[in-house]
């Protein structure tokens, strides 16, 4: 579970709990069951409007992902795949078909089968880079979703707030009544903010940041795969994929690399 996504939701909500009691409100009156629905109801039926059944169940269930601490181990790919090319290296390219029945990424496995086969390697590269991109629009969907969702909110606490208001303006006779009124036509407008901000936008900015991880390290899988089907020395793979790697992570690599050596 990635718990900095939790840490984040718990603290927006504590943080909004405090600014309440610290301005000598009650929790009460920011409970509006009427805002409530508007915006809920509001959001999902905009929602349902825009998408088909299948990608609104999709793209709610797609917030269970950012739960997840996705598996985009950058520096373990590229170990894998040096250990892939010194067996290509030794015993031939044939050897790997059974090294990839050990592997648990699919994409990495269809690359390794498809140079087993004997594919021409631009038809592999084409082949990895089509799927990169059907797994890029994939992902684009559901961060479209939550993106939707973040315009959505907003617009239907705004709708909420100007029902409020043409009611509040339509019994000004009641003087008294006019201040808790005009509060409770503002909660919508809230409700709209906080599904934005601190739920709609977050989770479509940490599917972003997954989708970006996830194709880099699907094109560092293409380089790699198809610089041992050229037959490349693996220390020359290794430089070569490191290339994606930030400076400090290149530097901690190279020394824990270091570490092994003089270890063994």
């Amino acid at each position: 579970m990635d718990i900095a996504t939790i840490i984040g939701l718990v603290a927006g909500i504590i943080c909004i709990g405090l600014g309440i009691v610290s301005a000598g409100g009650a929790v009460g009156p920011f409970l509006d069951p009427a805002s409530f629905i508007i915006v809920i109801g509001g959001t999902i039926g905009s929602l349902t409007t825009t998408n088909s059944m299948a990608d609104l169940i999709g793209g709610l269930k797609s917030i269970s992902l950012v739960m997840k601490v996705p598996a985009n181990d950058i520096k373990s790919i590229i170990t894998k795949i040096i250990e892939l090319s010194n067996i290509a290296r030794k015993e031939g390219l044939l050897s790997l078909e059974e090294a990839a029945s050990d592997l648990g990424d699919p994409f990495l496995k269809k690359g390794i089968l498809l140079i087993v086969d004997g594919t021409d390697p631009d038809l592999v590269r084409g082949i990895m880079e089509t799927e990169l991109v059907s797994i890029e629009g994939r992902h684009k969907q559901k961060i479209g979703f939550w993106d939707t969702l973040a315009l959505y909110g907003p617009a239907w606490g705004m709708i909420g707030t100007l029902l409020g208001l043409i009611v509040a303006l339509g019994n000004l006779d009641d003087v008294g009544s006019l201040g808790p009124t005009l509060a409770t036509c503002f909660i919508t407008t809230l409700y709209g903010s906080v599904l934005s901000n601190m739920l709609a936008q977050p989770v479509a900015g940490k599917l972003k940041n997954q989708n970006n991880s996830e194709l880099m390290v699907k094109e560092i899988m293409i380089e790699g795969l198809l610089s041992i089907q050229a037959g490349e020395n693996p220390r020359v793979i290794e430089e070569k994929l490191k290339s994606f790697l930030s400076p400090a992570d290149r530097a901690t690599s190279e020394e824990g690399a270091e570490g092994g050596e003089q270890d063994g």
